[in-house]
């Protein structure tokens, strides 16, 4: 290392041998710079100091410290270029490895060091290149010459820098540079590798000051090539070659601004061919692929500079050798760009011997283009550019010979031959199409065979050509069409048949790819090429109505659109298609049914409904000429409909009827049976074509009973109708469904006709040919024969459904239900026999209930007699439950839909098909009806549940035929309507009611509830007659309001609710009547939801209290027999509400049943050991309040006997001695006192040599507050705990204060820990726990929920019950006794005030903390509470204890938030005790101090200032030393102190505090990157409140602005802007701050560390010149110094940054 001052440093000391560089040149008599005043020389010398600083730490270790170190020496740099490049040199020279220096002088240099400081300087130059002067700018030309060729060795980082430095300096002093580079390459001698490579670089950088010496570089290079031996130098001579060809070209492109226009090329062309031929006959030979590349590159730009004719003599050898290179490089790019290059020039001159070398050019080019290409490898890509370029040179010059080799591989089956091939084609037909042209026919026919190929990478290629084809005018030639007939195949590609991707190294395309691109191309061909209108105008069409075109509809939709509209532009009233005999268009008809049945599916094929729709719009005139006006209006509202949804929301059954509306009103609108007979037989004729889209194909079902329905003519309407009947494929469902719903939409005009169709169908051979046992496997299978059945009888349904009414009555049974029946049932061999199959079984269902609803919904429906009915439904049961009928083989039944599982809608339709029928008349036999209730309950109600968290299927289903049983059961009541009736429902649904498994028992309360309020709405009474069966119906319903499934509990309460309506109506009120008391059942049921069987239970016995008052007397005794019975109920919940219900009825109504009670008299204690009943516990709690009435002392004496911890039986007894209040009261004062008359604990030492006793809690007391707990835990206890609330808080507190770290006795430890093992203790013996959980059962008994609730919120009852936290849980018990508690504390506080004198230390802390948190509250100063407790914490003040001072001074601060407007009267005694706590000498800890300084934070701001005056020098001063603590609490809450000092005394600050101000702004600005989030946010108040004393504006508003709470702070930023305005108005502060800062620089802190350099280097920044002198320069340099070697890397980045910007002190 230098020495540190030039005091130690040798007088002069210049570098031997190196003129112009010195050591330290202001006392170096070989100085070359004249030196002025002693000002400036102490100035160069402390530029130099800070640059030498700079220097040495190059050599940091960490990268980012390094990169900060160039940096910062690049920002000397600006400011001192010519000392930067200086010090730059100077170091490096000094540093240099081949000099001898003195042993003092730092070791060498390592070459990357070296390396950055090179860059430094690269930086320095090209920034300030027009500053420099001649003779800087030499020196450091010979420096960089030195380093770049100090070693032979190839050290490229170091010497490249070098080399960037010199090509820098060259573009402004480029004589210079090429004076010392030329110096260094002389003839005869081989010169360094970095010597050419700048000599190269700098031709590209200074064409116009380079070129004019090429002629003597090249003169001197080309002896040099012969003796470059090592591959290295001929790669770099083949590069400067490379380079000087390009500069040259360059030079004779812009000869008109170049400074010499003399030059010419042939000037260069003797030397660029003596060199070509070395480096083609010699060098490209070489094994060393990195060197022939290199001469490949070189190659091509030397051949624009070859002469004509030695170029011309080279090419038949030249051309070969780059060929051949090919074969020996993967990465080719470099050869095809040269190759361009070479074919180029060779064209230029018109050379004859490409023709020669043209079929090898071609094969080679062409192995390169058919190379894979990898999307992930841009030199492939590359290289296939130029490839592409050399095949545009070769078009030009030869395109008959390109064709003839391109147009045969065209044929070949090859892929990659084929792609390639095609991209060729492509290229040449964009890029050479003048000599294209002619060729079109050719390569149009040469298309026919990849038309054909079904690769996706051939397809792609082959619409691209295609794509090229369109713009150049192929497709209007002959055979233009199949490449339109391939576009829109390639549109038709269904995504799922292309291959799918493979990943990134695949060869594989994009699925969609082929697909996407074709529609791409088909539409701007359509749209934006003009000449192809009259090629794609009408042909199209051609492919619209193909279903092999489907999936291309949407593109061929929207170019048909966009020509259309282009052509009624050009003739606005002219037809737009002209068939002129062109057969292979399609028809009017054919276009129509094509374009609507594809709507039906709008979002499939990327929209099609919509381009379909609008392809109609714009064709409505060749459709037919009276469609105009309607077409205008009806499809733009379809299709607003269709932009309003999405494919999952749009309602495709909503969709389809306007579809079918659109269609009725053309057909109204065209109103030409002969124009709607040839529709409906081109509907007919497609049909078949969407057999493989079964919804598209059901929609045109539906489009062809529209039609037909619009026909006039019958003969046509039967034709196609039995053509239907006869071509139907039956084996789809859908076809069916289509089918049924095509004839009975023609039924709505052609009834008699369809009729007739379907009559002559059933009669025909189609069912005979199975009916016989010996026939069934001939001609059709006796599946097919059910399918066509099904469709047949759902025809029949539809028929029904779509008549007329006035029609139907006389067809329905005649007609309809007969062929039905007929075909549902086959005769064999004279046997009625009905058919297993499910399928059409459920379509019997539908069809039936359709045919029933319309009957029901005609005019006559109600009279109509339906004589088939029976049977009708005697054929729907085996749907239900097939066991209801054995003979009908139910195990195929079962087999095919499980009963406990719905998987088809079969038992939904056939219940809804019965609920029709039910309505009809006659009515069903009671044994019918029986048997038919049986069979829908048992085929629904044991249905298994999906599991929770399971995406169900089910469940839709399973809704929609549970209201289907709703709907019959209530139609069955319907028919009889009386108690009877009601009982007989009930009955059937008993056995579910009360089944084991919940599932069932939600479902048949349900059922019991809509069967209920059916009855009440329709209930109509003519006379007062008896509703002799509700007490059975009570007891049966009543217990569920406990039952385990909250929907069950909900249900039955509705059921209850029903019932006691009905004993209303039944009493003679109107159906409107509200009853109050049953209303509030309603209310009930919020409760019901609740899963806490207390809550449950409270609800049961006000449902029963609510009977008790409806019950008629004569239905109680049924109601308690029947609820007597509900006690063995396997669900407990439903047996403890009976019991429940029957002891709220005998409370409420036990006075009529006095003769039926039976006298009971047992033992409590063996009561109690029989059972846990509810009653039971009632019945022994009654007994002890009994006998406590009379001896109560004696009762608690001998409970509290009882041993510990008291067992369930003993906690009940207690309990219930709450019942009577004056009996609670006397108990809890017994009670407290054997709680308080005994001491709390024993100390006793469990080993002789324990440091501190144990303490073990004494019996009495602790079997008392067990007592009072479970006394005050009965509800029953409010008024006697409210009446001794005062004593019981703060005798309870007091307790627990006492109890905390109690231990138990051994004996009970023991019981407690086998309690606890075994699970049976439900609360804790421990004395600290049973005091807590006493007070907080007096808690909620006296009415204060909310502070339970608020402590159990804030961890408060754990707090309390630890030594850590039982201060801060008394402190938050106190809060919320004074929020929510606040008329009770004069009497608490009263008690506790007693405590000061406690001999228990922990007694008084609790009680001190309780008591200074009051102050916190305003409820102190409403009750006139505050003298009191201010007299009494201040007289505590002198407490022995270190923790109860604290409190006190924590209580003094409270008033500040609890009384505020009466600190001012208080403050000299508040700021007297908070200074005392500041100077409190008797705690170790400061704890004391802590809490005066958190005290005077809040107290500040509210006190007088006159007092605050006198005290606030003390304070500051007191509490600056806490600024810079270990501790975070301390540095939070002094700094935090200093804001509010500053905020107290804003305005009048007095001169001796300003003092104290400026002293902390420097700490508090490098704490705000303290490491503690707390410290920083104090800092950030304390700026904000110092700002305005400052009287500085702009400082006060940075700090508002940028420090507020939770904003985001830049601090670099902040802290830049703060300097700038402190030096700006402050500039004499600028030592304070600056040695104030160099404190900071060994803080423990990295982060303030590293802030310390910060807040040194933007003083500095910003601070005038003239304030140096403030500055001790050398101890700053020499701290900046040391923590550049500083551990942390991020406080010596900031070391580095800091002292780039000291040089505004040079």
């Amino acid at each position: 290392m230098p020495p540190a001052s030039n005091q130690s440093s040798p007088s002069a000391f210049c570098l031997p041998g190196i003129p112009g560089s010195f050591w330290f040149e202001d006392s170096c008599p070989c100085s070359h710079r004249a030196r002025g005043s002693h000002a400036t020389a102490m100035s160069e010398s402390y530029v130099k100091r800070l640059f030498t600083i700079l220097l040495d730490a190059v050599t940091d270790k960490d990268p980012q410290v390094q990169e900060q170190v160039c940096g910062a020496l690049c920002a000397l740099g600006e400011s001192q270029p010519e000392e930067a490049l200086r010090a730059c040199e100077e170091h490096l020279r000094l540093h240099d490895k081949v000099l001898a220096l003195p042993p003092w002088f730092s070791p060498q240099l390592a070459h990357p060091y070296r390396t950055m400081i090179l860059r430094v300087m690269e930086t320095v130059v090209s920034s300030h290149l027009g500053e420099l002067d001649k003779g800087l700018a030499r020196a450091s030309i010979l420096l960089a010459s030195s380093e770049m060729t100090k070693v032979k060795e190839l050290v490229c980082d170091w010497q490249q820098a070098a080399s960037n430095v010199l090509v820098a300096l060259g573009k402004r002093f480029i004589s210079s540079v090429m004076e010392e580079i030329l110096s260094k390459f002389q003839p005869g001698v081989l010169p360094h590798h970095f010597v050419v490579q700048t000599l190269a670089n700098l031709s590209v950088s200074n064409v116009f000051g380079v070129v004019p010496f090429l002629t003597s570089i090249l003169s001197t290079m080309l002896p040099m090539l012969s003796a470059a031996k090592p591959d290295s130098m001929r790669v770099v001579f083949c590069c400067a070659l490379q380079r000087f060809s390009e500069s040259t070209l360059e030079y004779l492109a812009d000869l008109d601004q170049a400074p010499d226009p003399t030059v010419r090329k042939d000037a260069f062309a003797t030397d660029i061919f003596s060199a070509y031929d070395i480096l083609f006959h010699h060098w490209l030979q070489s094994r060393e692929a990195k060197l022939r590349l290199a001469v490949v590159e070189a190659l091509g730009p030397m051949s624009h500079l070859l002469p004509s004719e030695k170029l011309e003599e080279q090419l038949p050898k030249l051309l070969p050798g780059v060929l051949g290179l090919y074969k020996k490089h993967a990465e080719t790019v470099h050869v095809s760009r040269s190759l361009g290059q070479i074919l180029e020039a060779a064209a230029s001159v018109g050379s004859r011997t490409l023709d020669v070398q043209l079929d090898s050019l071609l094969a080679a080019l062409h192995a390169q283009i058919c190379v894979p290409v990898e999307s992930s490898s841009p030199l492939v890509m590359s290289n296939q550019k130029e490839v592409l370029r050399c095949f545009t040179v070769l078009a030009c010059c030869s395109p008959d010979r390109l064709l003839a080799f391109l147009l045969p591989k065209l044929d070949t089956s090859n892929e990659r031959t084929r792609v390639g091939t095609l991209q060729v084609v492509r290229h040449i037909i964009n890029s050479a199409a003048a000599q294209m042209e002619v060729k079109q026919p050719f390569i149009l026919s040469s298309m026919k065979l990849p038309l054909l190929d079904t690769n996706s990478k051939v397809k792609r290629a082959v619409v691209q050509v295609i794509s090229a084809m369109a713009h150049h005018g192929y497709l209007e030639q002959p055979g233009g069409e199949a490449m339109i007939e391939y576009i829109v195949q390639q549109c038709a590609l269904p995504p799922e048949a292309e291959p799918q991707k493979l990943g990134a190294n695949s060869e594989a395309l994009a699925a969609d790819s082929v697909r996407a691109i074709s529609v791409s191309t088909l539409y701007l061909v359509s749209t934006t090429v003009d000449r192809m209108g009259d090629v794609l105008w009408p042909y199209l069409f051609e492919f619209l109505v193909p279903v092999r075109f489907t999936g291309a509809l949407t593109p061929l939709c929207r170019s048909l659109v966009h020509l259309a509209q282009k052509r009624q532009e050009a003739g606005a009233h002219a037809l737009l298609i002209q068939y002129n005999g062109n057969v292979t268009l399609p028809s009017p008809y054919a276009m129509a049914t094509r374009l609507l049945a594809v709507s039906s599916s709008p979002y499939l094929g990327d929209g099609r409904g919509a381009a379909s729709l609008r392809l109609l719009s714009v064709l409505h005139r060749d459709i037919h000429p009276m469609l105009g006006q309607r077409w205008a209006t009806a499809i733009p509202l379809l299709l607003e409909h269709l932009d309003g949804y999405t494919e999952e929301t749009l309602s495709r059954k909503e969709w389809e009827e306007k579809l079918l509306m659109f269609l009725r009103d053309t057909l109204a609108v065209v109103s030409d049976n002969t124009w709607i007979c040839q529709l409906s037989l081109e509907m007919c004729k497609q049909l078949p074509s969407y057999n493989g889209t079964p919804l598209e194909k059901n929609f045109l079902y539906k489009c062809i009973g529209t039609t037909l329905g619009a026909a006039s003519s019958k003969e046509v309407v039967r034709k196609h109708l039995q053509e239907l009947l006869e071509t139907a494929r039956y084996q789809e469902e859908s076809e069916r469904e289509g089918l049924a719903c095509c004839f009975g939409i023609c039924a709505s005009s052609h009834l008699d006709d369809t009729l007739a169709q379907l009559e002559d169908f059933v009669k025909s051979d189609v069912f005979r040919k199975s009916a016989g046992i010996f026939n069934i496997f001939k001609d059709r299978s006796e599946n097919e024969v059910e399918k066509v059945k099904s469709a047949l009888i759902l025809c029949y349904g539809h028929v029904a459904a779509r008549a007329p009414r006035e029609l139907l009555l006389a067809r329905v049974e005649s007609d309809i239900f007969r062929n039905m029946s007929q075909c549902f049932s086959t005769k064999v061999l004279g046997i009625k026999v009905e058919t297993k199959d499910l399928g059409l079984r459920l379509c019997l269902a539908q069809s039936v209930c359709m045919a029933s609803q319309a009957v029901r919904s005609s005019s006559h429906g109600s009279s109509f007699q339906l004589l088939r009915k029976p049977e009708l439904v005697a054929q729907m049961m085996p749907v239900l439950w097939p066991r209801a009928i054995p003979r009908l083989l139910p195990q195929e039944f079962i087999k095919a839909e499980p009963s406990d599982s719905l998987r088809t809608p079969m038992r939904k339709k056939a219940m809804l098909a019965c609920t029709y029928l039910a309505s009809l008349e006659p009515a069903l036999e009671g044994q019918a009806q029986a048997d038919l209730i049986h069979s829908c309950l048992h085929s629904i109600m044991a249905v298994l549940p999906e599991p929770e968290g399971v995406d169900s299927h089910q469940e839709p289903l399973y809704l929609d035929t549970m209201q289907a049983l709703k709907d019959l059961l209530t139609s069955l009541l319907q028919r009889n309507m009386t108690p009877q009736g009601l009982q007989v429902m009930v009955e059937h649904l008993s056995p579910w009611i009360k089944s084991p498994r919940g599932h069932e028992r939600v479902r048949a309360l349900g059922l019991s509830a809509c069967l209920l309020q059916h009855f009440l709405k329709h209930l109509h009474i003519s006379a007062l007659v008896p509703f002799h069966n509700l007490g059975l119906l009570l007891g049966l319903f009543s217990p569920r309001c406990a039952d385990l499934w909250p929907a069950t509990r909900q249900e039955a309460v509705s059921c209850v609710y029903s019932l006691l309506y009905l004993q209303l109506g039944y009493e003679g009120f109107s159906r409107d009547y509200q009853d109050d008391v049953v209303e509030q059942l309603l209310t009930l049921k919020d409760g019901l939801g609740h899963p806490d069987p207390a809550i449950l239970f409270h609800t049961c016995h006000s449902v029963a209290q609510i009977i008790g008052k409806r019950l008629p007397p004569d239905q109680l005794i049924s109601l308690l027999l029947t609820l007597f019975e509900g006690l063995g109920d396997p669900d407990q919940n439903c047996s403890r509400a009976a019991a429940v219900i029957v002891n709220c009825l005998l409370k409420e109504r036990g006075h009529v049943l006095l003769e039926k009670v039976p006298e009971i008299v047992s033992v409590l204690c063996s009561k109690l050991q029989e059972t846990h009943g509810e009653h039971v516990l009632q019945a022994a709690q009654h007994s002890v309040y009994v006998l406590a009435a009379r001896h109560h002392a004696a009762v608690v004496s001998s409970l509290l006997g009882s041993p510990l911890p008291f067992d369930s039986h003993t906690c009940t007894l207690w309990r219930a001695l709450a019942v009577e209040p004056g009996l609670a009261t006397q108990v809890l004062g017994l009670l407290l006192e054997k709680m308080s008359g005994d001491v709390p604990f024993k100390e006793s030492r469990a080993f002789l040599l324990s440091s501190a006793p144990d303490r073990v809690a004494t019996l009495p007391p602790l079997a008392a507050t067990c007592a009072l707990y479970e006394v005050a835990s009965a509800p029953a206890s409010g008024p006697a705990v409210l009446e001794l609330y005062p004593q019981l808080f703060a005798a309870l507190l007091l307790r627990v204060s006492c109890t905390v770290g109690v231990q138990l006795p051994r004996n009970l430890q023991a019981k407690e820990r086998k309690s606890a093992s075994s699970g049976l203790a439900s609360r804790s013996l421990e004395p600290c726990s049973s005091a807590v959980d006493a007070l907080q059962a007096v808690l909620l008994r006296g009415g204060n929920d909310d502070v339970v609730q608020r402590m159990e919120l804030e961890g408060g009852w754990q707090l309390l019950r630890t030594s850590a936290g039982h201060e801060e849980g008394v402190t938050r018990l106190a809060s919320a006794m004074a929020k929510f508690a606040g008329p009770r504390l004069p009497l608490m506080m009263k008690a506790l005030f007693a405590t000061q004198s406690s001999v228990y230390e922990m007694q008084r802390v609790s009680s001190t903390a309780f008591l200074a948190e009051l102050l916190s509250s305003n409820t102190v100063n409403d009750l006139m509470l505050l003298e009191s407790l201010l007299d009494n914490l201040l007289a505590r003040q002198k407490d022995t204890c270190a923790r109860v001072r604290r409190l006190v001074l924590r209580g003094l601060a409270n008033v500040a938030s609890g009384s505020p407007d009466k600190v001012r009267a208080h403050g000299p005694q508040l700021l007297t005790a908070m200074i005392g706590g500041l100077d409190d000498g008797d705690d170790p800890h400061s704890l004391v101090a802590l809490e005066a300084m958190v005290g005077l934070a809040r107290l500040l701001d509210l006190v007088e200032a006159w007092d605050l005056r006198s005290v606030l020098l003390h304070v500051a001063i007191r509490i600056r030393p806490f600024f810079d603590s270990e501790k975070v609490e301390f540095r939070s809450a002094s700094i935090r102190l200093f804001g509010h000092l500053n905020k107290a005394c804003q305005g009048d600050c007095e001169d001796v505090f300003l003092e104290q101000l400026v002293g902390g702004l420097a700490p508090l600005l490098l704490h705000l990157q303290d490491p503690q989030p707390p410290v920083a946010a104090a800092c950030r108040f304390a700026l904000r409140m110092c700002g305005p004393n400052l009287e500085c504006e702009e400082l006060a508003a940075i700090f508002q602005k940028h420090l507020q709470e939770g904003r985001g702070l830049h601090f670099g930023e902040f802290l830049n802007t703060t300097c700038k305005h402190l030096m700006h108005h402050f500039p004499d502060l600028l030592g304070r701050l600056l040695s104030t800062s160099l404190f900071y620089f060994k803080s423990s802190w990295e982060d303030i560390r590293a802030a310390a350099p910060m807040l040194t280097g933007f003083l500095a920044l910003h601070a005038e010149a003239e304030r140096r002198p403030q500055v001790d320069l050398e101890q700053l340099l020499a701290a900046l110094q040391l923590l550049l070697k500083d551990p942390a890397p991020a406080v010596r980045v900031k070391a580095a940054e800091t002292l780039g910007r000291l040089v505004k002190f040079a």
